[in-house]
This record gives C-alpha cells, structure tokens and sequence, in this order.
C-alpha cells in the first residue's frame, strides 16, 4: 500500500499528528493509497517553506521562470499516461476523458502562460512632460485550493499563473482525489525546482483549508469549489483583505430554441446533462425547450440517454464512470426523491445501473415551479426540463437562479442567440454548442457561482500586483 505525504519545502514530510486516510476508487473500492491527514501545524510548516522561497523566486528573470514552467509541462509530457490512468482510478471518470481533456489541458497551462507571460508587455505611456509605466510584481504566497471533479487541470491552471508572475504556492486538493497532485509534486522535484516554491498540503478542508485561508502570511487564495465553501473562505480572508478568486457552482440552462438544429442540440446537451457522471460546474442541468420543438427533441433525447453507457472507466465506449463516492450519491438519490415529493416525473434511464457508486442518468419533467431543486445544483447525472412558448420566459427562468456561471443557446439564428446571451446573467454563454474551453478567455461567474475571474491575462492580472511609476520631465 503507498503513502501519499505532504510536499513541503521541495521534499515529502509526514503529518505532524502522523495520521491518514484511506483513499479509494471510487469504480472499484480498491484502495490507491493512505493519504496525509493533517492539521494546521502542517499548514503553518508549509506557508514558512513558500515565504521562504519567495524571495528568490520573484527575483528570477520572467525568463528563468518561464524555462521552468517549460521544464514541468516537458516532465508532465513524460509521465502523460501514468497521470491518465491516476487521474482515471482517483475520480473514477472514463480512461478516454482524462486522455483528451484533463491531462492535456493540466499540461498546456504550463506552456501557455509560459509564452503569454513573455509576450505581454507592460503598460508604458510617453508625452513631451511625462513618462508612466506600470510594472508587475508578485503578490506572494499564494493558497491555491481546488476540488475533486477536475483535480490535476484545475491545480495547474492556477499554479502556472502564480509561478509565471513570481510567487510561491500552497496547495489544497481535495482529500477525495489527491493522487495526481502527488505526481505531480514529485515530477517538480525531479525537474529541480526550487524548494518551497510549490508546496501540497493534503487533508481536510476544516483543518487545512480555513488554516491556510486565515494565515496572515497568505497574501491570496483563489479556490474552485463549491459556494458554500466560498462563502465560508470569503468571510475568513475578510480581516485580512486577502485577494481572493472564487470559482464555485452552476445551475446552467441549455436553451433549446425553435429553429435549433435539434440533433446538434441534443447531442451537445447529452454532453452537458451527463459528461463526468454530471459532475462539473458547467454541467447543463436545467433544459429549456421550445413547445414548437419539445416533443421532437425529447424523443431525441431520451433514445440518446438510453444508449449512453455507464461503468468501467477503463472501458473506451463507457460515457459515465461512478459518482465520486457513496456518500455523494446517497444526497443525489435525496435530491431525487424530493423531486417525487414535489410533483417531478423522474425518468430513471436504466434501474440495474444503480449498483455501488454508479448511478443511471435522470431526467426529470413536470417538476413544480415552486420546487428548491430547480435552484439547488445536484451535481449529479440529473437534468431538469421544462418547454416555454416564448423566447423571454426562456430568459426570465434561465435567470431565475441564484448561480450564473454558464449558459448554452441553440439557434440557427445566430445573431438573434448572441442577442438573448447579452440578456442572461452568467459569465460564459455557448452558441450551439457547450463545454468548450479556451485558456486565452475570462472564467468566472456572477451571483453565486463566483467572484472575480481567471484565465489569460485576467489570470496574470490576479496574480500580480501592478504598480504604475509616473515621472514628471518638470524639475
């Protein structure tokens, strides 16, 4: 059985209480690994490792810095199917989505905040009186907390642009998959990084994360997670005006309108109703359809449902793996029997699916209006539909929604879909398709689903500190 222990200081350091927990696979129960469990003493033994290293770090040449971001995407390269079929085990999501996104996304962030931190060019304004420039400087050491759907992508989406912009990091995985994020630290170790430069703290969010979140010496925290837990870091890095990004949950309407190709259209919300078991932050879980269009597309729908396969990850034709563990899919099954006490037809695709952690894909109809699940995000393989007769009631209900992280509009009217995305309040809006991501773009969303927003320069903006330098030609 392996031991996972906490990177600290550029080498594996036990918890100081000397506890751990078992961490499974969620497909199989086989048990990976016993991961650290540790306290705030750990936290504090690694924020002293980060603001030691600080120094140093910043004072590299945006050059150097840049060849060592090169250095972890090559070793990361190296080891590519290795952190597949970690990534795969931990979360239990399909073998063939790790492959084609996960895995190289994690890898690409390294390269491309590489190039875009060269290529950006600071500020600079000249006059006959006048001279100003604003220059960059890192903010310092950073908390950098991430969850346990996308677990190595989103740590290295935010790691890049913290290492690029010269600070040191902590890391927060999730204590449900941190298996990646332990290969990961040791490919740094083998490309010699700096000691202290990046740091993994594994364990409990209740020990490790508001410990980290609350030390005066944490000068940022950006966290993707849920928006309780937001919350929760938000009030704790409130007394110390800690720069915080927080990218949390979804409750994300797919609008189906009348002129839609209806087989792009289904096939896209499919992908957005069920990728990774329903378990991602953009999922489309709300479906708005066009009563013009609404039996059309459902009969769709429901054969495409039926002929998704759920099980083995390692299997190439599965679409949805297990639920992350047993305790996740006993809240969804509630969240669907409460569906049932409010009036919802929930179709369960197939029943013998429902074995361990797995769960059948869910579509539900004819749920009250009144009903809290059509604001709760279930994070789960579970689709809530309803047909409108006009385009605005699609609009007014897509945003009646405490979250607005992201929307999918299909039409064969362009112009008139990029005209209703102006009107819903989200931070990102798909025109007949969904899911697609550029690291060029801000990512982030309104209401509960976040503040602030990551990605390309928005990224190099949150984790540097701009500094403008005006001098006066006057004497």
């Amino acid at each position: 059985m392996n031991k996972v222990d906490n990177f600290i200081g550029g080498v594996w350091v036990k918890p100081s209480a000397d506890k751990y927990t078992d961490n499974h696979n969620p497909a199989n129960g086989e048990l990976l690994a016993s991961v650290a469990d540790s306290d705030s003493l750990d936290v504090v033994y690694a924020v002293q490792a980060a603001k030691k290293a600080l120094p140093k770090w910043s004072g590299l040449t945006l050059n150097d810095r840049s060849e060592y971001l090169l250095k972890i995407a090559d070793k990361l390269e190296s080891i590519f199917e290795e952190l597949v079929k970690t990534e795969s085990n931990d979360v239990g999501k399909p073998l063939w989505l790790s492959k084609s996104v996960d895995i190289p996304r994690a890898i690409e962030s390294f390269r491309y905040f590489s190039n875009l931190a060269l290529q950006e060019k600071a500020a600079e304004w000249a006059e006959k009186s006048t001279h100003q420039k604003v220059y960059r400087s890192a903010v310092g050491v950073c908390a950098l907390i991430t969850p346990w759907n996308l677990p190595l992508y989103l740590l290295c989406c935010k790691i890049a642009p913290a290492l690029i912009m010269g600070n040191t990091v902590i890391c927060k995985p999730s204590e449900l998959t941190p298996m990646t994020a332990a290969l990961f630290a040791q490919a740094t170790k083998d490309i010699g990084l700096p000691e202290g430069v990046i740091n993994i703290i594994f364990g409990k969010g209740e020990a490790v994360g508001e410990t980290l979140v609350k030390h005066p010496a944490v000068s940022l925290v950006s966290f993707t997670g849920s928006s309780e837990t937001g919350a929760i870091i938000l009030k704790n890095a409130a007394d110390k005006i800690t720069k915080v990004s927080l990218e949390l949950g979804g409750k994300n309407p797919n609008i189906i309108l009348a002129d839609a190709d209806i087989d792009l259209a289904v096939d896209k919300s499919i992908k957005a109703a069920f990728l990774n078991s329903g378990q991602i932050c953009l999922c489309g879980s709300r479906l708005f359809i066009s009563e013009k269009v609404y039996d059309q597309f459902m009969e769709k729908f429901i054969a495409k449902a039926k002929e998704l396969i759920v099980g083995d990850p390692i299997n190439k034709k599965t679409f949805m793996g297990p639920v992350i563990s047993l305790n996740h899919k006993n809240s969804i099954l509630k969240d669907l029997e409460q569906i049932k006490k409010d009036n919802g037809d929930v179709l369960c695709i197939d029943d013998s699916l429902n074995k361990g952690n797995y769960l059948s894909p869910y579509i539900v109809t004819d749920l009250t209006d009144c009903s809290e699940l059509w604001q709760k995000e279930i994070f789960g393989p579970v689709v809530l539909v309803r047909s409108f007769k006009y385009n605005h009631e699609a609009v007014k209900w897509a945003n009646t929604s405490p979250y607005g992280l992201s929307a999918s509009i299909f039409s064969a009217d362009v112009e008139k879909a990029q005209k209703m995305a102006l009107k819903l309040d989200v931070g990102t809006v798909w025109i007949n398709t969904w899911g697609e991501r550029d690291a060029r773009v801000p990512f982030g969303g309104t209401k509960m689903s976040g503040l602030g927003r990551e990605g390309g320069i928005d990224s190099l903006n949150f984790f540097s500190e701009r500094k403008l330098v005006f001098t006066s030609a006057e004497v």
